[in-house]
């Protein structure tokens, strides 16, 4: 990096607007949404998604209440094109959503586009070349005016293929690619011309998406930029001024929102702000931005977790433990002070207002349960783990997932613990108290040695193992679909299984030739009392049986209970 003069890099030249209005503006209702997770996402992700994988995806965006769904740029491969004409053959394209499709100002792409839009009720034709003085030169090596060309070529070719096809509602959609690093002046007169050779009017007007394609300055120039245009354009009323936003700054969601301040009527994005780079607008946390604020964002993010339960499986990305409303830790307090605020006033909500009240609780903006999170379970984990946060530490310094349901009991077993000893634990000893509670537990019943064989035609694993409980030592065998499951039949054999297996999971710790593997199994016993144990064991299979050995014990009459 240089130090002192930087001559490397220039700031952004502001946007004269010296009498600019945004700044005193609020928003008072949701944008047309149009989500892009399907093409922009898509094609970001290091295994593309596959047709059924779209599928899924479609019906989620639909069901969330997206209206303009840009589903692709079919004339980039045949999935894209395939995964079009099965949304159109199944009969998946509900009559009031609408769906776009992406094509480059060039002729044989536009054409492409076409065809694969055969039976579609409505659509919108996204066209769009890149504008900025960088792409001009380096890129493309032409003229403003032959780059002008491009976009008013491209746009009267999409106007001639209207008519072919007769029972689709085509609706047009331009960008001047890298709006964000192009002359507002340049970026309006290609606009124009576009708009001149496509004759918008008010009622079936021209969409005018305007992309941060690149972040280069900070969002209050992104608003001038808009606020400018939208003050410039000659038809304003025949437009409908777009946004899409990227995230190359950390700036994308603040950019959106001021250019909606700027007179912006329309937000394209992705969800959890999946994209090229440092991705797209975060559509979600925009969406529930404005839900804080009052206003109606006509989405419905009311099962955030089944939402990004899907986008995870479907995508293979991972929402971040800090991603706002969606993050696993985002209503996780894990200083005191917070966690004291929280339930103070979680408490006065209940005693005074119920439901219906407004929403005023401490370093909560919104209430979790709006968007389907549990507020108060995360709130009793932390605030009876002491000040660490146990399942944090478990997870950030030993790489323990803990499932979620042993949290509170975790929780409560590190708090003992740290009451005894009257102080704070350290990352150490919490390992130490949760390794001594539930980890490769061998009293009463001690797993020495495991056998076994695999019978692939019957679909079985049998399992002959040498265990010693109290005190004596003994063989035991049994047959399952696995080897737990063999090993459960070989416990009931001898008439010592009471209980019935409820969950069981299992990960990787650390790396390489030092990588172990923690499964975590919860039984429950009559009475409907659960138990927890956990194994770890450079072995998985060997971790599983540890960790059914460990609940076993810990569900014990025998079983004296360590003391912290």
């Amino acid at each position: 990096m240089q130090r002192g003069n930087i001559t490397k890099y220039t700031p952004f030249q502001p946007i004269p607007l010296p009498d600019r209005q945004w700044p005193s503006k609020t928003i008072t209702q949701a944008p047309v949404w149009a989500s892009v997770d399907l093409r922009d996402g898509n094609q970001a992700l290091a295994i593309p998604m596959n047709i059924e994988e779209k599928i899924e995806l479609f019906e989620l965006l639909v069901g969330i209440g997206f209206k303009e769904i840009e589903v692709g740029f079919p004339s980039a491969s045949d999935t894209e094109f395939n995964f079009i004409r099965r949304l159109v053959d199944e009969g998946r394209i509900p009559e009031d959503v609408t769906l776009q499709v992406l094509v480059q100002a060039r002729e044989h792409l536009i054409r492409r586009t076409f065809e694969s839009l055969q039976g579609v009720p409505q659509a919108i034709v996204h066209l769009y070349n890149s504008t900025s003085p960088v792409q001009r030169r380096v890129t493309f090596n032409k003229s403003k005016e032959a780059i002008k060309a491009i976009a008013v070529e491209g746009t009267r070719l999409v106007k001639s293929l209207v008519a072919t096809l007769p029972d689709t509602r085509i609706r047009f959609e331009y960008s001047p690619e890298s709006f964000s690093d192009t002359e507002v002046d340049y970026a309006l007169e290609i606009c124009e011309a576009v708009m001149a050779e496509w004759q918008p009017s008010e009622s079936d007007p021209i969409i005018l998406n305007l992309p941060a394609t690149v972040e280069v300055a900070t969002p209050n120039i992104h608003a001038d930029q808009i606020e400018w245009f939208c003050r410039h354009l000659k038809e304003r009323s025949k437009a409908i001024i777009s946004l899409h936003t990227h995230n190359d700054r950390g700036t994308g969601i603040a950019a959106t929102e001021l250019g909606l301040l700027a007179g912006a009527d329309r937000v394209e994005g992705t969800l959890f702000g999946n994209g090229e780079r440092t991705g797209n607008l975060d559509l979600m946390t925009v969406a529930l931005n404005l839900y804080t604020q009052g206003v109606d964002p006509r989405l419905d993010f009311s099962n955030l977790n089944a939402i990004r339960s899907v986008y995870e499986r479907v995508t293979r990305m991972t929402v971040h433990d800090r991603h706002p409303y969606a993050g696993d830790l985002v209503f996780t307090a894990f200083s005191g002070s917070h966690q004291d605020a929280i339930k103070k006033g979680m408490d006065a909500r209940a005693k005074n207002s119920g439901d219906t009240g407004r929403w005023e609780v401490p370093y909560l903006a919104i209430d979790p349960e709006d968007i389907g999170r549990d507020y108060e379970a995360i709130i009793r984990i932390n605030s009876q783990s002491g000040k660490g946060g146990v399942a944090y530490i478990l997870q950030h310094d030993f790489g323990l997932e803990l499932p979620k349901a042993l949290h509170p009991e975790v929780g409560m077993v590190v708090n003992a613990a740290a009451d005894k000893g009257s102080r704070e634990l350290t990352p150490d000893e919490v390992f130490a108290v949760f390794q001594k509670e539930y980890v490769n537990l061998s009293s009463p019943l001690e797993l020495i040695a495991i056998e076994r064989e695999d019978f692939s035609k019957r679909d079985e694993v049998k399992v002959e193992a040498e265990v010693r409980f109290n005190g004596e030592t003994m063989k035991v065998a049994g047959t399952g679909n696995g080897p737990i499951s063999a090993f459960v039949d070989a416990l009931q054999a001898k008439g010592w299984k009471d209980f019935s297996l409820l969950d069981y999971r299992q990960h990787s710790i650390g790396g390489g030739s030092k990588t172990k593997a923690a499964a975590y199994i919860q039984i429950e016993k009559e009475g409907a009392t659960s138990y927890f144990g956990c194994g770890i064991d450079a072995s998985i299979e060997m971790a599983g049986l540890q960790a059914l050995v460990s609940a076993f014990n810990r569900a014990h009459p025998a079983y004296a209970e360590p003391m912290p």
